[in-house]
């Protein structure tokens, strides 16, 4: 048995750090809707069914999206394929070949323990890449220096306020084995009584005497010092991803700034990945430039009514119209004409620059 532990490898605090980090990007994204355009018009046809409502048998959109972005992050990369039977399954592993002036392929696709015998051309999967180099490593290696200090902390909160005793042994007693054996039985029920009561009375022993030593005379870290440790290396992951570290710690101050960075920096840069990975994919150069593709609608996190009278101000200024106001939020646009027009509002004329009406 060793007696000296490799306090690096308490995995668990890097593994609360990337989980918390990456779930709050999956969820997010999870919540968006993939939109199908044609023309003025959006469409929900079986791409859009694919897309947001199951994309495989086995999978809701929410469960498949979260996992894309899972792998997406984790691994540096994610391979999505597509059935005969147009399902969508993210693989597990897979080979890539890599051509500069063809078409790179994809061989040994394995998902759920299932290897395709079929090499996929890049033009007929969705391939999505993170970064340019993978960001695990770096978190691991970081990790190997916060894990070591960590378990430092641990386990000197261990040996605070441990009890340490002897138990003393006369010449006559040593000599007798059936006397050892009582002894061994008599130190395990002291040791029980001391961990599982709040109070513990032994007898004493002829032949045997117990002394304690805990007098906790060093001094320990106290609790603190785990919770800050575990912030330090949560924060360090959280920059990494471009998340505002209040987000993922729960902190309430400023939280609608943190969030609009969060938005902005982390989950629409990924949010542009995928669609332009889909439209390139999903539609023709001719069809892209007629406004056919996908757009995605994430989740806001303001209220409509919270935006009214910055929308009304833009329609009242003639900036929109009321349909191009209606796309801006996300809804469809309404064949009504006067949702067509543009109206400027009186006190946005040039006469209100000149200081009030002309006679």
């Amino acid at each position: 048995m060793d007696l000296i532990e490799d306090t690096s490898n308490r995995i668990h605090m890097k593994k609360i750090a990337i989980q918390t980090c990456i779930n709050l990007i999956a969820k997010t994204i999870s919540m968006s809707e993939f939109r199908v355009r044609r023309g003025e018009k959006y469409v929900k046809d079986e791409m859009y069914y694919r897309l947001n409502v199951q994309p495989n048998l086995n999978q809701s959109a929410a469960t498949f999206w979260e996992q894309v972005i899972y792998k997406l992050i984790y691994d540096n990369e994610c391979l999505i394929i597509q059935t005969d039977t147009q399902d969508l399954l993210v693989a597990d592993s897979f080979s890539k070949v890599e051509y500069a002036v063809y078409e790179d392929v994809f061989k040994s696709v394995v998902v759920k323990n299932n290897e395709f015998k079929r090499t996929f051309k890049r033009d007929d999967v969705i391939y999505l890449e993170y970064n340019n180099e993978r960001l695990m490593p770096i978190i691991d290696g970081l990790y190997a220096d916060y894990g070591e200090l960590f378990g430092r902390i641990i386990d000197a909160q261990k040996r605070k306020d441990q009890i340490r005793g002897t138990v003393n042994i006369d010449e006559l007693s040593a000599k007798d084995d059936k006397r050892i054996e009582k002894a061994s039985t008599f130190i395990n029920k002291m040791y029980k009584a001391f961990s599982t009561k709040d109070i513990a009375i032994v007898p004493q022993q002829k032949g045997f005497q117990y002394e304690e030593h805990s007098k906790n005379t060093t001094k320990s870290q106290s609790v603190d010092e785990v919770t800050k440790t575990i912030d330090g290396f949560l924060t360090v992951v959280a920059r990494a991803l471009n998340i505002p570290p209040a987000l993922v710690k729960g902190e309430m101050a400023d939280v609608e700034n943190q969030t609009r960075n969060f938005m902005a920096f982390c989950v629409d840069p990924l949010l542009n990945k995928i669609k332009d990975e889909l439209n390139s994919k999903s539609f023709s150069k001719n069809e892209i430039l007629q406004g056919d593709g996908i757009d995605i609608r994430r989740v806001s996190y303001r209220d409509i009514f919270d935006i009214a009278s910055a929308a009304d101000k833009l329609r009242a200024a003639g900036i929109y119209s009321g349909n191009e106001l209606r796309d801006k939020l996300g809804d469809d646009q309404v064949d009504d004409p006067i949702l067509d027009r543009y109206y400027i509002t009186k006190n946005y004329t040039a006469d209100s620059l000149e200081g009030g009406e002309s006679e």
